[in-house]
This record gives C-alpha cells, sequence and structure tokens, in this order.
C-alpha cells in the first residue's frame, strides 16, 4: 500500500463548481484587490476571531510586514525560535533586521522560559512560531513582552483553528501571520498569506504596505511593498474557508488515533499534549528511536513520512553569518535526530493509517 504525503489531488478533484465560479469571474477583469478577495478577508477574520484580516502574498510576507509597521529594521533584534522554517528567519532580515534564536521544547514551539535572556537593547519585536499546530506558552511569553515593552507578531501560518483556551492562534500579538501555501490546513493554488490584528492603525499601514504605500491610484502615502494576495486566489480560498473547521477537526481525529496506536509501541514517544489547547496537526510528529533507518523501513513500505527538518536551521550554510555554533540549542539539535513526520491529513484513510501503525511495529519487533 502507499501512502502519500501530498492530498492535494484528492482535496481538488471535485472543484466543477469552483471552476464555475472562476469562469464567471475572469470576464470581470477585477483581478488586483478585488471582490472576491474583499469577501476572503472578511471570511477569514471571522473564522479567526480577529478584528481585521489583509491578504498578502504569502505567509513570508505575512510575518514581514506587521513587523516593518512595528517600525523593526536595520541593525535591531528579533527573538525567534531556533527550529523554525527558514520562512521565519527570511521575514525578518528582509527588513534588516537580527534574528536571535531561543531552543524549543517537546513542544516544537519555542521554551519562553529561555526568552528573557534573549532580551538585549536592540531587541524589538519577538517572533513566537507556533510550529506543527502547537502554540507557543502565550500568556507567561504575553507577560516577558509587556514588562520589556516589546511587541509580537505571532508566526502562526502552521496553526489556524489552533487555540489556548478558547482564544486562536494569531489573536494575540499585535498581530497574526497565516501561510496558504498549498499544504496548509487552508490552502490555495499558489503562496498566498494574510495578516490579522485587532487594531485599526495596524490595519492601515498593512493595506498601504502590502500595495507600494499607495493611498490611491494617484498618491503614495509610504514606500511599500508589491504583496497583494492574488484575488483569483482568493475566490480558491472562499470555496474551501467553510470547510476548514470540518478539514481541522479531521486531521485531530486521525492524530489522535495515531496517538492510541503508535504510543503502545516501544522506541516512539508521543509528544506532550497539554490539557486547555487545540493543536490542529499542520505536522503530525513524534519521537522515534533509530529515526534514519524507521524512516527508510517506512519509505520502503511505501509510506511517504518526511522530518521537519533534519538539519536544524541555525546551522544551515545560509544562517552561518549569525554566529551560532553547534550544540547551542541542545532540544534543537535532539528533534534534528529523533522526529518523524507521518501523513495526517483530512484525506487519509483508517485503512492508510493501520498500514503506517502496522508498518511502524513490524520495524520495533524485527519482523
Amino acid at each position: 500500500m502507499k501512502v502519500r504525503y501530498s492530498y492535494l489531488p484528492q482535496q481538488f478533484g471535485q472543484i466543477h463548481d469552483l471552476l464555475d465560479a472562476i469562469a464567471k469571474f475572469v470576464p470581470t477583469g477585477d483581478f488586483t484587490l478585488g471582490a472576491p478577495l474583499r469577501e476572503f478577508e472578511t471570511r477569514f477574520a471571522k473564522l479567526i476571531g480577529a478584528k481585521h484580516a489583509i491578504g498578502v502574498g504569502s505567509g513570508t510576507d505575512a510575518i514581514k510586514l506587521p513587523l516593518k509597521a512595528l517600525g523593526v529594521g536595520h541593525g535591531d533584534e528579533v527573538i525567534t525560535a531556533a527550529n523554525t522554517f527558514i520562512a521565519t528567519v527570511g521575514a525578518i532580515a528582509e527588513i534588516g533586521a537580527k534574528p536571535v534564536f531561543v531552543d524549543c521544547d517537546d513542544t516544537f514551539c519555542m521554551n519562553v522560559s529561555q526568552v528573557e535572556r534573549a532580551i538585549g537593547p536592540k531587541t524589538k519585536a519577538i517572533v513566537p512560531v507556533h510550529f506543527t499546530g502547537y502554540m507557543t506558552e502565550m500568556e507567561p511569553l504575553m507577560a516577558i513582552a509587556a514588562k520589556h515593552a516589546l511587541p509580537m507578531v505571532e508566526d502562526a501560518c502552521q496553526a489556524i483553528l489552533a487555540d489556548i483556551g478558547g482564544k486562536r492562534a494569531g489573536t494575540w500579538a499585535a498581530a497574526g501571520a497565516f501561510s496558504l501555501h498549498p499544504l496548509k490546513n487552508l490552502n490555495v493554488w499558489g503562496d498566498g498569506g494574510v495578516v490579522v490584528t485587532n487594531d485599526d492603525a495596524m490595519d492601515k499601514k498593512l493595506r498601504l504596505l502590502r500595495n507600494h504605500g499607495m493611498r490611491n491610484r494617484d498618491e503614495i502615502e509610504i514606500l511599500g511593498y508589491n504583496s497583494r494576495l492574488d484575488t483569483l486566489q482568493a475566490l480558491v480560498g472562499n470555496w474551501l474557508i467553510d470547510q476548514t473547521g470540518d478539514i481541522t477537526a479531521k486531521r485531530i481525529a486521525n492524530a489522535e488515533y495515531y496517538d492510541a496506536h503508535l504510543g503502545k509501541i516501544k522506541g516512539i514517544r508521543i509528544p506532550p499534549r497539554q490539557a486547555n489547547r487545540r493543536r490542529v496537526y499542520h505536522l503530525y510528529v513524534v519521537f522515534a528511536e533509530r529515526r534514519d533507518e524507521l524512516l527508510a523501513h517506512c519509505v520502503k513500505h511505501g509510506i511517504e513520512a518526511k522530518v521537519h527538518y533534519p538539519i536544524p536551521l541555525y546551522l544551515q550554510d545560509g544562517l552561518r553569518h549569525l554566529g551560532y555554533k553547534e550544540g547551542d540549542f541542545p532540544i534543537s539539535d535532539a528533534h534534528a535526530t529523533s522526529i518523524i513526520t507521518f501523513p495526517t491529513d483530512q484525506h487519509l484513510s483508517r485503512e492508510e493509517q493501520d498500514h503506517v501503525i502496522k508498518t511502524v511495529r513490524e520495524f520495533y519487533s524485527g519482523r
């Protein structure tokens, strides 16, 4: 049996109604900041529980633009997680700031107890990363940020509909960043992102920044960027957005099924599942003994398992200039050699999950 990782052919296999909507839309020529985008922004804000939602060109831009709006720039430092995807760091670097890393814990999010020691005179913001669909411990982090008068931008690109005590990812800080990349829980047909905020001034600034700083066609208020979510992509988002709750529920159910069975296998360790949290499993990740051997065994048996990520970000060649050395972030290092990701999307069947579980069990039993 083959257990694929990408579910996109299934998700977009029956799209006659979407294609009909696109056929009706194209003759309007409303391709830039059009009506479907405004509709999507309204619906996305409601979905997340925020006052404003601003469609931008990518999840990376959804991190970058709020930092820019907060005045972060050249020579400043921004604290973020050592184990994040490169886009988080890329967004910080694009505006001339320096990322300062904090190690993660076994929830895959930054260890908040280490944040305060990373704060220095050049620190201008904090970017917590809700990695894999977990959420950073936001309550103590908010207290630290308030103590040091530091704004925050949440990287919630992997955490749509995740929450702590019912308060959703992206709604805690000055702004929250989301990605609509094709493999996200709410996705479109290419790159896309959304920023949410409850601050009217931030909303206004972001709408200027994403569109060259243009107040209108003839007046430039500030220098900005070209980072608009394409109206055509918003049309896809509008087609899918009402399914987001069901998609999330199915991913959670699949993760719970894995937990119940993989957790009984000696050699597999399930990450901590704290109470009063909603984890949305953009990635389903567990700890595995002899990880590389298990990965090869799974691939041999048709399972497209992955590792997120085998090389710690701070040790990548492109980040050597930051001056970190091997061993600076021991938990991130340990994760790079011990974590494995299994498909857990909404289209995964129980038969496919059972094949994953059986394959892992047989590996550790020596059969």
